[in-house]
């Protein structure tokens, strides 16, 4: 095969499939850790993967820490016997009773969560202390994201204060995720990364004069991780870089992270001269960017998506193109992670051959809590 994505007998996969690369998976795992430099500063988050056999990779590679943001991901991390994971979310209510359950079916994994509010916090403790338990909780801080968190300042200082002398939960410390750095220059990212860590670095200042330990921060995604990476004692958790994908390959070029996970999908109809149709819909890549931002067709620069729906996507091809009905195209997905979560197994590819197949096993809402 002259291209590391094609597959010899791709007559015998069914498509639209997602395909993973386990050598690169392995490549990228190893850049992560290169990257940061001890597997101790790293806490990836599975919410890309959702795979026990990418954890698997991950675990064997020395890595032990982990994030998720779902109890489906949690439990995941459980049954995979990971020795800390990280719900990366504000549990209250059901979900709350959920995480408790998962705690209490796999003890030989550190839970942790998130808290952003003093009510919510209060209820944590109470949950958690009256199932006989003391849950270590980092509180979420807003650095800009404006997505969730609490601002740096006097209220933050006061939950965490709770959060240090209640009951039921323990101050894990810090987590600040600044997701919104979007900037591809690399100097002017890193500007604004130091300028919203900043906030961080004040608050753990105003912390310590209030006497209240700070055990560890975890910072950043994508990215930002190879800015964090350089921070002494901070934990870095990326998360789509164990897959990569082209959002993240046009945005973050300063990364040696390698693409693992291509999209096929065959021509099932040529409805006009210069149009035709494949097999992959809304269903089957995720649909949240503009049309010509959800698949990179590889060494198809002269097809333009121009409509899609739930099981097709319309490519404008030139007159007298030469493609016809069967054809097949390899794709990158531009945000790989919600693209996993639409299918529920993902096939190998192992020297041009399909080697067997991984189940997305949290892509579900629910495993057994």
């Amino acid at each position: 095969m002259s291209n590391w994505y094609e597959i010899d007998e791709i007559k015998n996969l069914d498509t639209p499939a997602l395909v993973i690369y386990p050598d690169r998976i392995k490549h990228n795992i190893q850049t992560a850790i290169n990257m940061v430099g001890d597997t101790k500063r790293l806490r990836p988050h599975i919410k890309t993967n959702k795979s026990a056999r990418a954890i698997q990779l991950m675990q064997d590679a020395g890595i032990t820490q982990f994030k998720c943001a779902t109890i489906a991901e949690a439990e995941l991390l459980g049954i995979c016997k990971a020795q800390d994971a990280l719900l990366a979310y504000q549990p209250q209510g059901p979900k709350l009773d959920r995480f408790i359950n998962v705690i209490k079916k796999y003890p030989d994994t550190l839970y942790s969560c998130l808290t952003d509010n003093i009510h919510i916090a209060r209820e944590q403790a109470k949950a958690f202390y009256e199932a006989g338990l003391v849950v270590p909780v980092y509180i979420d801080l807003n650095i800009g994201m404006n997505r969730s968190g609490i601002v740096p300042g006097s209220i933050a200082v006061e939950l965490y204060q709770f959060i240090s002398n209640a009951h039921g939960i323990s101050a894990a410390g810090l987590h600040a995720y600044d997701g919104h750095l979007r900037t591809v220059d690399i100097k002017e990212r890193t500007k604004e990364c130091n300028e919203g860590f900043k906030s961080v670095e004040d608050f753990v200042i105003q912390l310590k004069e209030k006497e209240l330990s700070v055990p560890n921060i975890i910072a950043g995604g994508s990215p930002s991780f190879p800015i964090h990476a350089k921070r002494e004692n901070v934990q870095c958790s990326p998360g789509t870089f164990i897959y990569w994908d082209k959002g993240y390959s046009d945005l973050c070029p300063e990364q040696a992270f390698l693409p693992a996970a291509v999209l096929v999908t065959r021509i099932i109809s040529l409805p006009s001269p210069n149009k035709l149709t494949t097999d992959l819909g809304h269903k089957s890549v995720a649909p949240e960017n503009e049309i010509n931002k959800r698949i990179f067709l590889l060494n198809r620069e002269d097809l333009k998506p121009i409509g899609q729906s739930e099981e097709h996507l319309v490519l404008e091809a030139p007159e007298n193109h030469s493609y016809k009905i069967g054809d097949v195209f390899y794709g990158l997905p531009f945000h790989i992670c919600p693209t996993v979560a639409l299918y529920e197994r993902v096939q190998t590819i192992e020297k041009g051959k399909i080697s067997g197949e991984w189940m997305n096993s949290a892509r579900d809402r629910k495993i057994e809590f």
